[in-house]
Formats: structure tokens, C-alpha cells, sequence
């Protein structure tokens, strides 16, 4: 490996499709870490949600998100291996992503080796176990339904599929509580024991945090959709940032 590429990035949740109130600088300054990347990553784990509404049809994808596929293939050509976990926006990654662009699409949760640590990757969008969620992501996720989707023009059905997504965003944000976030760390807590993890990483929340326990990290990656967040790990250390008070 590079000695010069020590440093694995975490991102999650960018939501790009979808528009925000402020001013939006997402891309612009993607654009700004992944230029970063291509010095510095060895890998770039995207934790889910790196898209706001993502299925893929045979002859089209949007315009929208050519930027930003642009800049995940230039990370490809620079030697960054990038790894995509499905995330409850982008449940529908299919091979145009992986033949095309040059990713590894993950489905569910990813354990591995990094650096002396043992990760354990995940959207985190079941930690709540809630029976609608349950409901709605095993119907996103089930591929004859998926199939049927893509008759629908893809004028319409990604109209459709981003005016669900914004709903489902805002319900979500609406029931992130104390009690929330604290049962994302013992999940992540759970996880370390059943997994042999000392390190665990979870997305969806847009709530950033690292928290230790004894057994080990639990690292939320955030959200690069409205606080830039980003996660590092360089020599065995996970480092949470955010990419403005980098600048």
C-alpha cells in the first residue's frame, strides 16, 4: 500500500437529490474531500444514504447525480477503494455502480479488519426494530417489487420515490430524542459483544457522536447533508470531523 494513503474515510447521509434550505454547498465541498482522498484514503467506506432516492434503471440516471458519480469513479482511477453500504434511501444498488462506476456494493452490515481493529459497518436503520419500518424496508428492498417500480417512466418514479424519501426524512428527524441516540450506543454496544467488535459504525441517525465503552467505539458518522460530518481512521485511531472546521 501507499504509505503516502494511511487514512480510511467513513461518510454517510449526503441526501443528494434532495434540496435543502440553505445554501447548498454539498457537492462543492465533496468535491473539496475527495480531492483530499485521492492524497491521503487508502478506502472510503460511504456508510449509506449518499443519495436521497437511488434505483437503478437499464437506460437512465439522473443528472443530477452525475457530479458526484464523477467524483466516486476519479476516487476509483486514484487507487481509493470505495465501498457502498446500502443505506434505507439507497436500498436499490445495482451494477451500474459497481461495473460502471468501480464500487463495492455491500447489502445489510460488513465485519472486517482495519488497521488492527475489528469493524462492524452498518446503515443502522433497523436498530429500532420499529414494525412500520420493518414493514416499508422489506418492501424497498424486495426485488420483485423493485422490478415492478421500474415500469413506472423514470420521470415519474423517481418523482415519487423523492417525495417519499423526503417524507420518511422528515419523520425520521422528528423522532430523534435523547432516548433515541442512547439506544443507538447500546446497540452499537450489543453489536461489539455479538461481533467481537471493538469498533462499531452506524449512520441514519445524522446525530454524530464517538462514544466509548469498554468494549470498544461506537462511531455515528453523522450527516455530510447538513454538518459536513466525516469519520477517519489513521493508525488504529477513528477520528469524528467536521469537514468546515477542517478548511
Amino acid at each position: 500500500m501507499n504509505r503516502d494513503r494511511d487514512t480510511i474515510f467513513f461518510i454517510s447521509d449526503a441526501h443528494f437529490g434532495v434540496a435543502v434550505q440553505e445554501p447548498d454547498n454539498r457537492i462543492k465541498l465533496f468535491k473539496d474531500l475527495t480531492a483530499q482522498m485521492r492524497r491521503s484514503a487508502s478506502d472510503l467506506f460511504i456508510v449509506g444514504d449518499l443519495f436521497d432516492f437511488w434505483i437503478e434503471y437499464r437506460f437512465a440516471i439522473r443528472p443530477d447525480y452525475f457530479p458526484v458519480l464523477h467524483e466516486l469513479y476519479r476516487l476509483v482511477e486514484s487507487g481509493v477503494k470505495v465501498h457502498y453500504l446500502a443505506g434505507n434511501h439507497d436500498f436499490a444498488l445495482g451494477p451500474f455502480l459497481e461495473k460502471s462506476v468501480g464500487l463495492s456494493i455491500y447489502h445489510g452490515s460488513l465485519d472486517l479488519a482495519l488497521q488492527g481493529r475489528k469493524v462492524h459497518l452498518c446503515h443502522g436503520d433497523g436498530v429500532l426494530s420499529r414494525s412500520g419500518d420493518r414493514i416499508t424496508n422489506a418492501m424497498l428492498r424486495n426485488k420483485t417489487f423493485q422490478k415492478l417500480y421500474k415500469i413506472i417512466h423514470p420521470d415519474i418514479g423517481v418523482a415519487f420515490g423523492a417525495y417519499c424519501s423526503r417524507t420518511n426524512r422528515k419523520i425520521s428527524v422528528l423522532r430523534l430524542t435523547p432516548e433515541v441516540i442512547e439506544k443507538y450506543r447500546q446497540a452499537a454496544r450489543l453489536r461489539m459483544k455479538e461481533r467481537k467488535s471493538d469498533l462499531v459504525v452506524f449512520a441514519h441517525t445524522h446525530h454524530g457522536e464517538l462514544h466509548k465503552f469498554d468494549e470498544g467505539e461506537y462511531c455515528n458518522t453523522g450527516a455530510w447533508m447538513n454538518h459536513y460530518n466525516y469519520a477517519t481512521l489513521r493508525s488504529g485511531k477513528m477520528e469524528l470531523r467536521t469537514f468546515l472546521d477542517d478548511k
